[in-house]
């Protein structure tokens, strides 16, 4: 009994993750889509902002026009990739010390 009890609950994780990841993966596209022709990647990449804060984004974004069709992916995509709990990724550097241009 324990052994069924474990598999599933391992088999459920699965599942959810994966759900998570297709959200994700859809939050993602769903930026491509609507943030990028406004917006470079860097902007919105290099903001930590907490859940709040990227609904408030995106309700500001809207109201100049945005048009989402996945919004709550392209929220959790955004939280769970750029959230104010992730580390902000260092610039990359060249050999000679300068900031390298991306």
């Amino acid at each position: 009994m324990i052994r069924v009890s474990f598999a599933l609950f391992v088999a459920l994780i699965g599942v959810v993750f994966a759900a998570d990841q297709a959200t994700l993966e859809k939050g993602q596209k769903e930026e491509q889509r609507v943030c990028l022709p406004c917006h470079s990647l860097r902007l919105i990449h290099s903001q930590r902002l907490s859940r709040a804060a990227w609904n408030r984004e995106l309700d500001k974004m809207a109201g100049w026009g945005t048009k989402f069709t996945d919004r709550d992916s392209l929220l959790e995509y955004l939280v769970a990739d750029y959230g104010d709990d992730k580390p902000v990724t260092p610039p990359v550097i060249s050999e000679d010390g300068r900031k390298a241009k991306q």
